[in-house]
């Protein structure tokens, strides 16, 4: 089964600068109409203005007007793709646009105002909820892969690491060396979560979140989330570019050596987030005071591994190890030098921008052609640019892509935008391979086993929780009843004047404590074989008619 790019539509508001004449209207939910300005280079003639204006009609999957919400957006655009993230599948969302049409406002927004990125992580930490694996337990490779290791290794790993820290950091200060800079929300701004909760998260497997940080400036790749280093001299060490390679087992492209912090909160990775967004390049021009000079990267990579056959502890076995990524691309803008003014270095930029843009949009162009012709041909251009390489694998069947077009209706911005128009409806051409869920094998682990365990672990302390719920009945069915609470009889009395001798009384003790054994033993064996038949029974049961045991826990 294959989809099409999913390509959709967000306009941003005009403002208090611009004219205040549109050059797009909604024509219907799904439909844009491009309205060509009467000194526009779009036409020379009234013939030609004439067709332009019948044939500039675009489609799209969705359309975004300026009073959509960043929830409304997330919800439609990106919710989706969350959900397939935690059911083990591949997704790539990028944000298209000319310059300051809105798309880094888009993909990250403001703590009080949130784009997609921190709402991704916000509904993934709440549907993972207390799936979460301990620290450490997986570990990145060198291969792009995850490797895993049992709970005991993890926590020593853990406080190896933090005994590390704080031997660093007292030697820090004793040197007078200044901290590493860190990057955190303002204090003035409070986040606004996402309460947004999925119920698609495998109750049977433990999860770890992962993130990535990286930007693609003049075809070098950078890493956002890495270590500033500085010379004997005190000058910060210039960071050395990143390259390209491929996973050999998956499939996919990576980018190496590249730094991949495991995140426990929404708070952790976007401490990370507003981190990296400072040192993005950026450059003040005439139409952005804020332009980003680069592309930027954010990768999330899930990573579940289930539970063994009793439901307690994580099964360590690479082989069974699912590891699904999320990428958050924020394209910069395409802009014209002629309009932008940019000289020297940020001319540049800008050239390098444009020529990568260009080349994404030949490897579309490419890949249209050969899904549209019997006898495909074309060799699609990915290498020509260290972007279209990173998006290789997703074009190629390894995951859903989707696009936002973003763009500013003002007259200014026509002739880019007939660009921008032209790119996205090219690009709902083309059609990737659709990625398949991850499903374990039920014949040998069997559903529902980590939440049993955690019931067995509940009734298994006394006889009282057991016995509310056979009462309550909430199972649906009948459990094994529940034996008598269990006493032992009491000692002789070592006291007591009845005229027999100590050895008499040593004997009788002695007799009565074996008599307690062998009471307790038979106790035992009575409990195990009561609970192996109640696991039995649950077991049956949920296999039969996939029950969800539901538990009260203030019973």
């Amino acid at each position: 089964c294959v989809d099409p790019v999913e390509v959709s539509c967000r306009l941003r508001p005009l403002m208090s600068t611009d004219s205040g004449q549109r050059c797009i209207e909604r024509v219907s939910e799904t439909s844009l109409k491009l309205i060509p300005p009467a000194r526009s280079s779009g036409h020379k003639s009234r013939e030609e203005m004439m067709k332009a204006m019948e044939q500039r009609f675009y489609t799209f999957h969705n359309i975004f007007m300026e009073n959509e919400s960043q929830k409304a957006i997330f919800d439609r655009l990106a919710m989706p793709l969350v959900e397939d993230l935690i059911k083990g599948k591949n997704g790539l969302l990028f944000a298209y646009g000319v310059t300051c049409s809105g798309k880094t406002h888009t993909m990250i927004g403001q703590a009080s105002n949130p784009g997609i990125l921190p709402r991704c992580l916000d509904v993934i930490f709440n549907s993972i909820g207390e799936n979460q694996a301990r620290p450490y337990i997986f570990l990145p490779d060198d291969n792009n892969g995850m490797k895993i290791q049992p709970e005991y290794q993890a926590a020593l790993m853990k406080n190896s690491v933090e005994r590390q820290k704080r031997q660093e950091e007292r030697l820090r200060k004793k040197e007078g060396r200044p901290g590493t800079p860190h990057v955190e929300e303002k204090p003035d701004e409070i986040r606004i979560p996402d309460n947004t909760k999925l119920e698609c998260a495998n109750e049977d497997s433990a999860y770890a979140v992962f993130i990535s940080y990286i930007e693609v400036y003049n075809n070098y790749i950078f890493d956002l989330l890495a270590d500033e280093h500085i010379d004997q001299l005190g000058n910060p060490i210039l960071p050395e570019s990143k390259k390209v390679g491929e996973d050999p087992r998956r499939k996919v492209m990576y980018v190496k050596d590249v730094n991949e912090v495991e995140v426990k909160s929404t708070e952790e990775a976007c401490a990370q987030v507003w981190r990296g967004q400072e040192r993005r390049r950026k450059a003040a021009t005439i139409l952005n005071d804020s332009s980003s000079r680069s592309h930027s990267v954010f990768n999330i990579r899930l990573v579940q591994a289930p539970y063994d056959e009793e439901g307690k502890q994580i099964l360590v076995n690479k082989e069974l190890l699912t590891i699904s990524q999320l990428s958050l691309v924020d394209l910069a803008g395409s802009e014209r030098a002629s309009r932008t003014n940019a000289t020297g270095g940020t001319l540049k930029e800008a050239g390098n921008i444009n020529n990568s843009l260009m080349t994404l949009h030949a490897c579309l162009e490419a890949l249209r052609a050969n899904q549209l012709s019997n006898k495909p041909n074309r060799i699609v251009p990915y290498r020509e640019s260290r972007l279209t390489l990173l998006f290789k694998s997703f074009f190629e069947g390894q995951g859903k892509v989707k696009m936002i077009v973003c763009m500013n209706p003002r007259v200014e911005d026509y002739d880019e935008t007939v660009h921008v128009m032209k790119f996205a409806e090219m690009t709902q051409d083309v059609v990737v391979a659709r990625g398949q869920e991850v499903q374990f094998d039920e014949n040998v682990l069997q559903p529902g086993r980590r939440k049993q365990n955690l019931l067995f672990k509940r009734i298994s302390g006394s006889a009282e929780p057991l016995a509310e719920l056979t009462n309550r009945n909430s199972f649906g069915f009948n459990l094994p009843a529940v034996p008598p609470a269990f006493c032992l009889p009491p000692l002789p009395s070592w006291s007591s004047q009845d005229g027999t001798t100590s050895e008499d009384k040593l004997q009788a003790i002695l007799a009565a404590l074996h008599e307690r054994q062998k009471m307790k033993k038979d106790a035992m064996d009575d409990f195990e074989k009561r609970k192996q038949r109640m696991r039995a029974i649950l077991l049956q049961k949920r296999k039969k008619y996939r029950l969800r045991l539901c538990v009260d826990t203030t019973a």
